[in-house]
């Protein structure tokens, strides 16, 4: 155990992506609003989640490239090669730029609530401090800054969701049972697209290929890779419930989120006045957390599809993520809602997830770059069956969104 342990690193990156602000909110809004019902799309999203990075990173360690590498090497017309870069960098480079602000804003209105200080003064320090963090340059150090991260929020709230003991046969009827509560296909829709989300794979490909470099031995590595995919995404996944437990049990059944003093009164029961110091802190370390790999993940993904070379330590790749991080840090420091941007970055990567799931599971079934460590029977399955629900639910709601303006 300690062994693998010591292994960990790239899927808590990706831990660390996916479990922020967005999704603290949205946990908590699922558990106020919908009791344990929705406890079944965090399952699902965990599953797929683990199916595609690890596919991902299998893809970082035996193909020695990243998905932007790979997408780009592997579609040899120029006019569809360039159409596809637009793509991925108008959805995952601008729309990481509209997440920042979230995660930035999110992380300094917590810590406005326990300090006083001007939430606008706190971006300026969170983004400061997510740039410094890539600054460093090298992957290693900033790796052992964001698990101590994730540890820090995991104990907060899966401490929290066991002190209030809930009916144990209620949370596994919404974790075994998926239905659909009326008004909660939305709800849904984001407990998946939190956890499950495209620019996620670029950052895993790119982080694997990065710790593991130098590794001949590729069978030992890739059962760490899987270990690490696993437990980082599983942890992930059980904070999100974590969250939707606490919620579920502290709020009436139909109850609306609709601030961060709100959320802090799940809380309340257990840690009394601490509640409202305890929370910032957890809500600002899932913050920071995602704002250091949303622009990470960016630039992963616009240096793989444009065939930069370099690394992190490329001053291409760090105009990139210093770009995403300037943005969202000014966006947050405004107090601008940037609904549009947000809008066209949920609709694009809604878009671009399936479109890039697709070619993951081509990629990883090309012997030609994966040799002997293809995709089996199972992990396609699995992958097709995926895509096909996420794409199913998006146009469900884009069919009714339709049906109302029309």
């Amino acid at each position: 155990m300690i062994r693998h342990l010591k292994t960990l690193g790239p899927g808590l990156l990706v831990t660390a992506a996916f479990v922020g602000p967005g999704t603290v909110t949205t946990a908590t809004s699922a558990g106020a609003s919908y009791g344990f019902a929705l406890l079944w799309a965090i399952g699902f999203s965990v599953i797929a989640t683990i199916v595609f990075q690890e596919m991902a990173a299998r893809l970082g360690l035996v193909a020695k490239m990243d998905l932007g590498q790979a997408l780009r090497e592997s579609i040899p017309n120029p006019l569809a090669r360039a159409l596809m870069a637009a793509l991925v960098v108008g959805a995952i480079a601008a729309g990481n730029a509209a997440y920042e602000m979230g995660n930035i804003a999110g992380a300094a209105m917590a810590l406005e609530t326990i300090t006083g200080v001007s939430s606008r003064a706190w971006s300026v320090c969170i983004g400061a401090s997510a740039a410094a963090i890539l600054l460093v340059g090298t992957y290693c150090r900033f790796e052992r800054i964001l698990v101590a991260m994730v540890i820090l929020m995991s104990l907060t709230f899966l401490a929290t969701a066991i002190v209030f003991r809930p009916d144990v046969s209620e949370v596994l009827s919404g974790l075994c049972r998926p239905t659909m509560p009326a008004g909660s296909l939305t709800t849904v829709i984001a407990l998946i697209g939190t956890t499950v989300v495209p620019y996620n794979l670029f950052l895993h490909a790119g982080a694997v290929r990065a710790k593991w470099a130098g590794v001949d031995d590729t069978s030992s590595a890739l059962r760490a890779v899987r270990w690490d995919t696993a437990l980082a995404v599983g942890l992930g996944g059980a904070m999100t419930g974590a969250i939707v437990v606490t919620s579920a049990s502290v709020f009436a059944p139909g109850t609306e989120i609709t601030n961060i003093g709100q959320m802090v009164e799940q809380l309340r029961p257990l840690l009394g006045v601490a509640a409202a110091p305890v929370f910032a802190i957890g809500l600002t370390a899932a913050g920071l957390t995602s704002a250091i790999t949303a622009p990470l993940a960016a630039a992963y993904a616009t240096a793989g599809v444009l065939g930069w070379r370099g690394g992190l330590a490329s001053m291409r790749f760090r105009l990139v993520w210093f770009a995403i991080i300037v943005i969202g840090t000014g966006c947050a420091v405004l107090g601008t809602k940037p609904v549009s941007a947000i809008l066209f970055a949920q609709a694009a990567n809604g878009i671009l997830l399936p479109i890039v799931a697709v070619f993951l599971i081509f990629a990883v079934n090309r012997r030609a770059i994966m040799g002997r460590h293809v995709n089996g029977t199972v992990a396609n399955v699995l992958g097709v069956a995926s895509v096909l629900l996420i794409s199913g639910l998006a146009g469900w709601k884009l069919f009714w969104m339709l049906r109302g303006i029309l």
